[in-house]
């Protein structure tokens, strides 16, 4: 039996061609893998600066033909270091790729590990720069210009992709395309960090995912080719406890960091959205992009999925003509990179997602461009319908088959399609308490669960200090596609305040149990978060020039939430929630119009919070519903 295996594996090595990855599951591409088949090279591209980027080429040993080129950037570092040590890619879009034959670059940013220059966080694109004069999409492009002419062996053809810093480094390596550069694919490409990808949603500061992290990335090691950053010592691994203890936001540099992180001293010296946080928006930047395009994002991303869905907007919006599309599965950030996607946290999809991208969608798309396959049909938008758990194809996104509707906020915690009536003047109320914020999960944890954009909301909604409204058991199936907005008005007994909503799917009574079940999990009445989002009250008029609340006074508070595609099964329940903390995700508002960065212990206040759901001051919240689609 254990010679017919071995003869089984050594067979299905010699089936695999350049061509099908899906024959030659049995073999990864481990380190030595990667020696058999590639040469690793490395090189110091200048710039035209003068700096000089450090850079790993992997080149195939198949001479046969010449290869495509694809690029990845990053600040991450490119270990191991040395051109006899070979890096695995085992379970990964880089090893679907190698098996395929492209010529795989990788290069540090500037600044950052082995390359030259002065590091800069999201670099601001300069679209007037003189000849000497550097930016992203200009390192790119050197880049790309350099690899050309000097590779061996390469096509000119050369592709871009990348997942969340490198997906932003991809974003400005359209910008201006070389004209070797045919086809890029930015993954969960950071956007704009105040509006809402990673460190800030609507101005409120996301305070546990980015705390650890940036310690860890700006504090090096003593040896930073072969090591990793520092890490934060938290002393504990409850994070909620952690970060209440550590009281006002100024804590963290005053008693933790103490100006070690240059970048959160930055963050927290910017609390409005001004030029800093405007210079480094790319959106308004994406233009002149020649090459086509493949935006991915994960529908449970919870670092960057804003960055994906606007930057394939804006791309559409200002390069007309060229290939442009938007992928979206059910994925945590970056998981279709290197996870098989069947399922998150309690969650089951029952179905390979991320396999089935990297080698149905991704791995098809550069074959394309890049090598002229022409079996292949673009696919404006490549979606996975959560609820339902199946692919789905639009030739636009949102829909235009979808219709907005809007759900309204109505008495005794309903919620529902009609509006309320003239002479239904009511509001529900909580009293928010800074001291005793609402948890954003759970789980014990300094950081976040990377689940945590659809657990369960059970515990939220037995609180006092958050609003619940429900449908009645739904008697179809209903879908939402498309952003959602959410229309609030409210009053405070303060002078600002945060508003949370979220949208959650509860499951029905009888939905099954996991089997096996170790962890004794009970899906029926599962209240599952598909959406969520903050706005910080202050901005709800502008983000450059915050307003207080006047105490008792009803205010609008409108602010869109990120996409869903997500379908509402029959007999399931469509919950809203709204909450005015979520902790310590977002950093405590202490409910008085102060600049949060320099807040004192003083400040933090409790606040009543008014919900108005009335003729002329309805709450709401408006969803795009496709129509009901016949199997």
């Amino acid at each position: 039996m254990r010679h017919t295996l071995i003869r089984i594996l050594l067979l299905s090595v010699w089936i695999h061609s350049s061509l099908v990855f899906g024959e030659d599951k049995k073999e990864s591409a481990t380190a030595s893998w990667m020696a058999e088949h590639y040469t690793k090279f490395e090189h110091r591209i200048p710039m035209r600066d003068g700096a000089r980027l450090f850079t790993r080429v992997y080149v195939p040993k198949d001479d046969s033909e010449v290869w495509p080129i694809l690029l990845t950037r990053t600040p991450y570092a490119l270990k191991p270091y040395g051109p006899d040590n070979y890096a695995a890619h085992t379970g990964s879009s880089f090893e679907v790729l190698a098996k395929d034959k492209f010529i795989l670059v990788t290069q540090d940013v500037r600044g950052r590990h082995a390359s030259e220059g002065q590091y800069l966080h999201v670099r601001p694109h300069n679209p007037s720069k003189g000849a000497k004069e550097f930016d992203e999409s200009s390192d790119a492009w050197d880049t790309i210009d350099w690899l050309v002419k000097h590779v061996p062996g390469n096509s000119g053809k050369v592709g871009m992709f990348g997942i969340s810093y490198p997906g932003f480094y991809t974003s400005m390596g359209m910008i201006d395309s070389h004209p070797a550069l045919l086809a890029a694919s930015p993954q969960a490409p950071i956007t704009d960090w105040f509006m809402g990808d990673d460190v800030n949603h609507n101005g409120a500061f996301f305070l546990s995912q980015n705390f650890a992290f940036f310690h860890w990335f700006e504090l090096k090691s003593d040896d930073p080719l072969r090591d990793g950053g520092r890490q934060f010592v938290f002393g504990t691994p409850d994070g909620y406890d952690f970060f209440l203890r550590m009281g006002p936001l100024a804590n963290s540099e005053v008693n933790h960091f103490k100006g070690t992180v240059p970048i959160w001293t930055e963050f927290l010296a910017h609390p409005t959205y001004d030029a800093y946080w405007q210079a480094r928006n790319i959106r308004p930047h994406l233009k002149n992009i020649r090459c086509a395009v493949m935006t991915v994002g994960g529908w449970y991303d919870g670092e960057d999925l804003f960055g994906p869905l606007e930057t394939y907007r804006w791309t559409e919006r200002q390069n007309p003509g060229i290939t442009n599309m938007l992928v979206m599965g059910p994925w945590a950030h970056g998981d279709w990179g290197r996870k098989e996607g069947d399922a998150l946290g309690d969650v089951k999809f029952h179905v390979k997602t991320g396999a089935f991208y990297r080698e149905k969608i991704e791995l098809p798309f550069f074959r394309h461009f890049l090598k002229g396959d022409t079996n292949y049909t673009a696919t404006e938008a490549h979606i996975f319908e959560t609820g339902t758990d199946r692919w789905r194809r639009f030739d636009a996104w949102p829909p235009a088959r979808s219709t907005a509707r809007t759900l309204y906020f109505r008495p005794g915690g309903a919620l529902a399609f009609d509006p309320p009536s003239q002479g239904e003047e009511s509001y529900d109320e909580y009293v928010s308490d800074p001291a005793k914020p609402v948890p954003f999960t759970l789980e014990v944890t300094t950081g976040y669960p990377r689940s945590y954009p659809l657990h369960d909301q059970r515990f939220a909604s037995t609180r006092p200090d958050v609003l619940v409204y429900e449908t009645e058991p739904l008697e179809e199936d209903i879908t939402f596609a498309g952003p959602l907005k959410a229309t609030l008005h409210v009053s405070t007994s303060g002078t600002d305040s945060d508003w949370i909503v979220k949208l959650v799917d509860v499951y029905h009574g009888d939905f099954p149990d996991p089997d096996p079940n170790p962890a004794h999990i009970r899906m029926g009445g599962y209240q599952q978060l598909v959406r969520g989002d903050v706005m910080r009250g202050k901005f709800r008029n502008s983000f450059e020039k915050p307003e207080p609340f006047e105490p008792g006074k009803i205010a609008k508070v409108e602010f869109t939430i990120p996409d869903v595609c997500h379908t509402f099964r029959r007999s399931h329940r469509v919950m809203v929630q709204v909450q005015s903390t979520w902790f310590p995700l977002v950093d405590r508002n202490p409910q008085t119009f102060v600049t949060i960065p320099t807040a004192k212990p003083e400040d933090f206040r409790k606040a009543t919070q008014r919900v108005y759901r009335m003729a002329g001051a309805a709450s709401s919240l408006t969803v795009q519903v496709l129509p009901a689609r016949v199997p």
